[in-house]
């Protein structure tokens, strides 16, 4: 499989982008790679990248996006941060990759399992670790069942998967209230942004549409 040129991603939608995803994540679950030469993708990026997707995911070492969905170089851009959520720097980045870049779809794609949810759940404090944590409460707050404090905590992984879901719709809800150029491109069709879960115990990814 060869890496992505200008006219290949040109013929990208978001509907097609999203589409290869699906395969790619099939093919990871089924341990069938597509058939690629990464020397001869490095050789085919070296002057340029032409990226179909934008995947923001979590920093777990179980959720690589580019292994889940076997993509190569040039294919995907991928953001990586605990507990994967959105800030200017990482808006910027998006903006860039989609406007600038032409990238037609981004999946905020979150996990199950997740400790930096289950360091929210559990309203955990460490360092820097602390103010990162912040960022994900809201989703915690914004999960109402169970409404037993001694169930909202991460040792109820049915909770924790609640709120790496709920993160997941606020991340998307902030792209779209804190990000014009992405929610303008999203309107006009240009792009599509998409929620997914990925389990770490099956490999699949579970795409909400």
């Amino acid at each position: 499989m060869k890496a992505h040129t200008k006219e290949t991603q040109a013929t990208m939608t978001p509907e097609k982008s999203l589409q290869f995803l699906k395969e790619g994540n099939v093919r990871f679950q089924n341990n069938l790679k597509a058939n690629r030469n990464l020397l001869e993708q490095v050789n085919d990026t070296s002057e340029g990248q032409f990226p179909f997707a934008t995947v923001l995911s979590c920093i777990d070492s179980r959720v690589s996006a580019e292994l889940v969905f076997d993509q190569g170089l040039g294919d995907i851009f991928s953001v990586r941060i605990a507990g994967n959520f959105v800030n200017e720097d990482i808006l910027g980045s998006m903006e860039f990759a989609s406007k600038l870049a032409g990238t037609k779809l981004i999946v905020v794609l979150g996990h199950t399992s997740c400790g930096a949810i289950k360091g929210a759940c559990d309203n955990a404090k460490l360092g820097n670790l602390t103010k990162l944590i912040e960022k994900i409460t809201p989703a915690v707050e914004a999960v109402k069942e169970p409404a037993d404090a001694d169930l909202r905590t991460s040792k109820n992984l049915d909770f924790v998967d609640s709120v790496s879901h709920m993160n997941v719709d606020l991340t998307i809800d902030r792209i779209h209230a804190e990000s014009p150029v992405l929610s303008e491109m999203e309107k006009n069709g240009e792009i599509k942004i998409i929620g997914a879960m990925y389990n770490v115990n099956t490999g699949a990814v579970a795409f909400y549409e």
